[in-house]
C-alpha cells in the first residue's frame, strides 16, 4: 500500500510537469519519455544484473508485454495531450473513473471478493463518477479513454510473472525503436525541439524519463503486491492533486455540483480504507490472540 500511495503521489505532480515541456507536441514528448524510460531501465536492470530474466520469457509473456506497453503507451499520449491542451479537470476526471475500473476487473478477471462496506464504498464512487460525466457539456470522452487504457494497463501486469523492473523495461524496450525513429525524423526535417530549444529544454525531455520510471515501478511493486480493487482505490490520491493544482494554480473554473461530487467520492475511499485497517487490526488481534492460545 505504500508503494501504491507513492506512486499516486507522484502522479498527482504531473500536471505540474508536463506543460514544461512545451513547445514540444504531445507525440514527441512520447517519444521521448520511451527513449529516457529506456535509458533509465537499461541502466537500472545492468546494475542489478538482472537481464537473466529476459532469457526464459515466452511467446505469451512477451505477448503481454507487448499490450501493456501499447496501453500505458496510449495512456501517456492521452494524459499529455489532455494537460497540455487545458483540461486538467478532464484528466482528472479520467482518474476518479480508473479506480472503477479496477476494481470491476479484479472482481471480473481475478475473482477478488469484496467486503460488505467495500461494496457500499464502491457504489458511492459509481454514483459520483456518473454524477461527475453527466455535469459535462459534452461526453468525456478523454477522461474515459484515460480511464479505461490506464485499467487495462493495470490488468495486464497483473497477468505478466516478471519483476517490476524488469516489466517496465521489456516495455520500454518494446517501443524503444519506434520512439527513436520519429525523433530522428523529427530531428532530421527540423520538426523536433530537442537541439533547438535550448539545453534546459534538452534536459526536461531527458528527465521525463525519471518522472515516468520512478511511478509506473512503485506501481508495479504494488499491483503485483495487493488486490487490484485495493490498487484502484488507493489511486483517487492523484486526480484529488490534480484536481488542486487545476482550481488553484492553473484556475480552471469548478462547478460547485463538481465539488459535490468530488467530497462524495472521498467519502467512499475512506469507507473503503476504513475497512482495509478494520480487517488488518482483526487479523492482529487474531494471531496476538492465536499466539497467546498456543503459548499458554
Amino acid at each position: 500500500m505504500i508503494y501504491g500511495f507513492l506512486a499516486y503521489l507522484l502522479w498527482g505532480l504531473f500536471p505540474a510537469f508536463f506543460p514544461l515541456l512545451l513547445p514540444a507536441g504531445p507525440l514527441e514528448i512520447l517519444a521521448h519519455r520511451i527513449i529516457w524510460t529506456a535509458v533509465i531501465m537499461i541502466i537500472v536492470v545492468s546494475v542489478r544484473r538482472g537481464w537473466h530474466e529476459f532469457r526464459g520469457l515466452d511467446r505469451t509473456t512477451w505477448f503481454r508485454v507487448v499490450a501493456a506497453a501499447l496501453f500505458i503507451a496510449l495512456n501517456w499520449l492521452l494524459y499529455v495531450i489532455t494537460v497540455n491542451s487545458g483540461h486538467v479537470t478532464e484528466a482528472a476526471l479520467g482518474y476518479f473513473i480508473n479506480p472503477l475500473v479496477s476494481v470491476v476487473f479484479g472482481i471480473i478477471l481475478f475473482r477478488e471478493q469484496l467486503r460488505r462496506l467495500q461494496v457500499l464504498a464502491v457504489c458511492i464512487a459509481v454514483a459520483a463518477v456518473l454524477f461527475l460525466a453527466f455535469l459535462a457539456s459534452q461526453p468525456p470522452y478523454l477522461a474515459l479513454a484515460l480511464a479505461f487504457s490506464f485499467g487495462i494497463y493495470g490488468a495486464i501486469k497483473k497477468k505478466v510473472d516478471l519483476s517490476a523492473i524488469t516489466s517496465l523495461t521489456a516495455e520500454t524496450l518494446v517501443l524503444l525503436p519506434v520512439a527513436l525513429g520519429y525523433i530522428l525524423w523529427l530531428e532530421m526535417t527540423g520538426a523536433g525541439t530537442f537541439t533547438d530549444n535550448g539545453a534546459s529544454h534538452a534536459a526536461l525531455l531527458i528527465s521525463s524519463g525519471l518522472v515516468t520510471a520512478l511511478p509506473l515501478l512503485l506501481f508495479g511493486y504494488a499491483a503485483k503486491a495487493i488486490p487490484l480493487s485495493t490498487v484502484g482505490m488507493l489511486q483517487y490520491v492523484t486526480p484529488t492533486m490534480q484536481m488542486l493544482w487545476a482550481v488553484i494554480v492553473v484556475n480552471e473554473h469548478m462547478e460547485p455540483a463538481r465539488w459535490v461530487g468530488f467530497i462524495i467520492i472521498w467519502i467512499a475511499v475512506s469507507l473503503y480504507l476504513s475497512d482495509i485497517l478494520i480487517q488488518r487490526r482483526g487479523s492482529r488481534e487474531k494471531s496476538r490472540s492465536t499466539q497467546s492460545s498456543q503459548g499458554g
